[in-house]
């Protein structure tokens, strides 16, 4: 049985709780749809709209994505692949 998603409700809550824990507060936007006139910011509701857009997109993309696994047959739980490094022979060196 897959979870039912988020209601738009509590996604502005979870929302508004990681931006706070990092010290943004949304209420700092001016309310509703329209664009403050002076500074250009957007309004509270479209930034929350977008925020949802991206957490319903982009993160469960993200956290559905499972690295390839290597040759040999071994499962995804042991696809632990070395990362790419712009200067390999450093990573190399310490690892004989």
């Amino acid at each position: 049985m897959t979870p039912a998603p988020p209601s738009d409700a509590e996604l502005n809550t979870m929302i508004r709780a990681r931006l706070a824990a990092l010290g943004i507060d949304l209420d700092q936007f001016p309310p509703g749809t329209a664009p403050d006139p002076e500074t250009g910011a957007p309004g509270r509701d479209t930034v929350l709209a977008s925020l949802r857009s991206f957490m319903r997109g982009t993160v469960t993309s993200l956290a559905a994505y499972q690295l390839p696994a290597p040759d040999g047959g071994a499962g995804p739980a042991l696809s632990q692949q070395r990362a790419p490094m712009m200067y390999p022979s450093v990573s190399v060196e310490w690892r004989r």
